[in-house]
């Protein structure tokens, strides 16, 4: 890591949206193009929240094809608190309001998008706009419009965007994948699910709609892919209810949320994404056994029991191991493990599974 200071860094520079950066002249995407491949990838985490803190830069210091190499944030205090614990260049730190400068820095070539939600498309859109590719947090974006306006952006300005999904990298996931695929234990025909946590911050954004809170876009999304990837196939229609037993905390938002998916081959899933319930399992009936897995979308210990046998394969860090997996497909040019598609295709569930529990009828997918 390059920790040369070509400027000193100061509160004021950080306010004023200067972070310490040279002016520099106007970014063209084609100057990567020419560029000595690097042996590891440049990451900037956009965000400095709990996800971030706890888990990711922590993970960035065990990885082998990428390594932090700068940040995003709004807050002076953690820009400064984290310069000293990872010695990361003034350079390579900005702000919200300077973020588009990050075209000129050669040092940083991954931008991890680590925010609510309602912010996924700006900053991904500003990230492939300055030429950079693009790792980004579920849920994708807020909608499918969303979604399809930061594949087009990544696609026109020739960006990787792959999004967060951990558990797809997890080979715990991977082993009930391919089950389901090769029919080991013959067709699937029934699906429960759950993945949720209580949920008391009534100030947090995980309980604002506006800003992509709500059970179903946080939890609900890995109920829905323990579902989708057990299945094997698309759900061709679904139902859905919302609860809320703590209303002066979920004012505008769903606390939990169960929905039900029929599939064309005819398997059915009961799924519950909750912000009040602490749960995590999958269990899956096919026509000559089963697999019950508790839990299957932890951070850590995802384990189980299916007829063939134990499914037990530890991963030291699954997040280390996310981003190595998408940092080696962009320096191989391959396609991502999880691509942008790949999230949007769970928010269009997610819109149909809202429209659902609002109107009490069973919605077909297309």
């Amino acid at each position: 890591m390059d920790t040369k200071i070509i400027t000193p860094f100061s509160r004021r520079d950080f306010l004023l949206g200067g972070a310490g950066l040279l002016t520099a002249s106007i970014f063209s995407p084609h100057i990567f193009a020419f560029r000595k491949p690097k042996d590891r990838l440049g990451v900037a985490l956009v965000g400095l929240g709990y996800y971030s803190t706890d888990l990711l830069a922590p993970a960035l210091q065990k990885t082998k094809n990428c390594y932090l190499a700068g940040i995003v944030t709004g807050s002076p205090e953690k820009a400064e608190a984290w310069k000293t614990k990872y010695n990361i260049p003034d350079k390579n730190i900005y702000n919200y309001k300077n973020f588009d400068q990050i075209a000129n820095n050669p040092d940083i070539d991954v931008v991890y998008v680590v925010l609510p939600p309602s912010m996924h498309k700006e900053f991904t859109l500003r990230a492939a706009k300055a030429g950079k590719h693009v790792f980004c947090e579920k849920p994708m974006a807020l909608n499918v419009q969303e979604c399809e306006e930061m594949i087009k952006a990544c696609s026109a300005n020739k960006r990787s965007l792959s999004i967060g999904y951990r558990c797809q990298h997890d080979p715990n996931t991977q082993e009930f994948m391919r089950i389901a695929k090769q029919q080991t234990l013959g067709k699937v025909q029934l699906i429960s699910c759950a993945a949720g946590y209580k949920e008391s911050r009534a100030g947090n954004w995980k309980v604002q709609r506006a800003m992509g809170g709500g059970a179903m876009y946080d939890m609900g999304v890995y109920a829905l892919q323990g579902a989708r990837l057990a299945a094997g196939e698309e759900p061709v229609s679904l139902t859905a209810q919302h609860v809320v037993n703590r209303p002066e905390i979920f004012k505008d938002a769903d606390e939990i949320t169960h929905f039900q998916l029929h599939f064309a081959s005819g398997a059915v899933a009961n799924c519950t994404g909750s912000h009040g319930i602490n749960t995590n399992f999958l269990k899956v009936n096919y026509d000559k056994g089963s697999l019950h897995m508790d839990n299957f979308s932890a951070y850590t210990n995802n384990k189980g029991q299916s007829t063939l046998g134990e499914i037990n394969f530890p991963v030291d860090n699954q997040q280390a191991k996310q981003m190595d997996e998408d940092a080696l497909a962009i320096m191989q040019n391959k396609p991502q493990l999880v691509p942008g598609e790949e999230g949007m295709r769970d928010i269009r569930i997610v819109e149909a599974i809202y429209q659902a529990a609002k109107t009490g009828k069973t919605v077909k997918l297309a």
